[in-house]
Formats: C-alpha cells, structure tokens, sequence
C-alpha cells in the first residue's frame, strides 16, 4: 500500500548477480506498489561487520573493563553510538518491513550482514529484557529473509544431509527478528541459482516479483518452534 516504508538490507559483492537482480525487482516491485524503498547495500557501503570500541563516541561508561553490550546501550540512551549505526537505526525505526536479501554462507548469512545485526540492533534500541520476544522493541515490524542456496532443495529436505531448511531459520528468524519483536513472513528461498538454466532464474525472479504483489496480504508464520522443528 501507497506509504509503506521498506528497508532492504542487501548483501552481495555483485550487482549482475541473482542476489543483485532480486534486490532490484524487489525496489521496481514495491515501489510500484507506492512504498518506500530504502537499500542499505552493505558491500558498497563497505559496511564494517566488527563490534568495536569505535562503535561508541566518547566516554566510555566502565573504562576499566570493556563490556560490548553495556557499552552500546548506555551510548544508545546518550545518543552516543557511531554515525553509521545512528543512520541505520533510523532506517529501521522508520520500515513497516525489512527484507534481507542475501546468498547463504556456511548455513548462515554472510558475515558483513551479522554484523549489521549485531551492531544495529542494539538493547535499548532493538530490544530490553523483559521487553523481548512479542514485546520486542521491533514490535509492528515486519520481516522476510530472501536468499539463495547453493545446494539444491533435495538436499535441504527433512531426512536428507543437509536437514530440513527451516532449522538454519531458528538463530535468523527466531533468535534475532522474533527476538526483537518483529514479526516474519514466509522465506523467500532460490534454490542453486547457480546450476539451472537462465529460463529457471528468469522464473525465479518471476515467482519473487508475483509474490511481492500480494505481499501485504500475507500472514506472518507461527512463531513457535514447531515451525521450525515439527
């Protein structure tokens, strides 16, 4: 609907590739639809994934003992933190939905995008025990994980060598989005891209394209385990 606010959060070192081309059906797609779409496009960026000291201007809170965590949510309550993570978080405060769009690493997201996750969403910002889980600080948000594999789907079966795909969801979804009290939409998963004919992927960046029409529709999954592990 005309106003929604996207933020795709984009990780891939090639603008001609799968990864690259989705990211661009999905900005054409949705802004058609009348939202609008933000890319942080993390390689451009040269987004640094390290959870550092320089992560906090200024004092720190505890200079005997550095603490990360602490660190970051007492710079966060004192508008403290870096200029790239304040930037981000306001691209984030300000979505009704983010897409992660990205290859699948070592069952995983790439590492410049966990550290997107483990410097963005900071306590304070992102969460605060007990406001976690369905009482995130996220809450209202939505949230989809688009990717591409490199094995097929055969292989990410139940019972096959890889598992089932959903268990590689749980940390992703579940520890990090539901976490933060987002709520998340189906996975949008290409299988092996890179061993089908260029007719398949046109047909991959086909389905992406329908199912981003009807998006606004859909129901977040159930956010239990068994979705994960029945």
């Amino acid at each position: 609907p005309p106003g929604r606010k996207v933020l795709i959060v984009y990780a891939h070192q090639e603008p001609k590739s799968l990864n690259g081309s989705l990211k661009k059906v999905a900005v054409e797609e949705l802004s058609k639809q009348g939202c609008i779409v933000t890319v942080s496009d993390l390689y451009a960026m040269q987004f640094e994934p390290r959870a550092t000291r320089n992560d906090i201007v200024g004092c720190l809170h505890n200079s005997e003992e550095f603490n990360y965590g602490m660190e970051t949510w007492e710079a966060y309550k004192r508008g403290g933190l870096s200029d790239d993570l304040i930037a981000e978080q306001k691209k984030v405060q300000e979505a009704d939905l983010l897409v992660f769009q990205f290859p699948l690493y070592w069952f995983s997201m790439p590492a410049i995008m966990k550290g997107w996750m483990d410097r963005v969403l900071v306590q304070g910002f992102a969460h605060e025990f007990p406001n976690c889980y369905d009482s995130g600080l996220l809450k209202n948000k939505l949230a989809l994980f688009s990717f591409t594999t490199g094995a097929s789907k055969e292989m990410y079966a139940k019972g096959s060598i890889s598992g089932d795909i959903r268990y590689l969801l749980w940390p992703m979804q579940h520890g990090i989005m539901h976490f933060c009290g987002v709520k998340v939409l189906a996975p949008h998963i290409c299988f092996a891209p890179e061993y089908v004919s260029e007719e398949k992927r046109k047909e991959m960046l086909n389905a992406w394209a329908q199912r981003l029409k009807s998006l606004w529709k859909e129901e977040p999954i159930n956010c239990s385990p068994e979705w994960y592990f029945k």
